[in-house]
């Protein structure tokens, strides 16, 4: 449904301009050494994903809003649904903060990467 959007190759970290294929070499993003791990390039439609030397530097500001959006939708649950005290909830936000990590660093990428690239149907057809 969503695919050929951006928030499909968003929200599940497939290549920006075919949507075809997975640009981490690892879906577990939970293991340290390859949470940031990612192909050179798409099989499919042969993108380069590092389009410059430290391109995937920019995706740090994005990671900062991705993560305060975090934060904030965890204060409100927290003070407003769950009637949290203060330090209950800073001690919240920063478990949260913690385990979401890996989730923040390749969202932000994902965020970062289509900015730059767009959908290309001829080169999601090609086989």
């Amino acid at each position: 449904m969503l695919k050929g959007t951006k928030l499909y190759s968003i929200f599940t970290g497939t290549c920006p301009v075919c949507q075809n294929e997975s640009m981490y070499t690892s879906s577990n993003m939970y293991n340290p050494k390859k949470t940031q791990e990612m192909h050179e390039r798409c099989s499919h439609c042969n993108t380069k994903y590092k389009i410059e030397p430290s391109f995937f530097y920019g995706s740090m500001y994005v990671s900062y809003g991705v993560g305060i959006a975090i934060a904030m939708a965890i204060f409100v649950i927290a003070y407003f649904v769950l009637d949290m005290s203060r330090w209950n909830i800073f001690w919240f936000i920063t478990l949260v903060s913690v385990v979401s990590l890996p989730v923040v660093i390749r969202i932000s990428r994902n965020i970062w990467i289509n900015i730059f690239m767009d959908y290309d149907k001829e080169k999601a057809r090609k086989s």
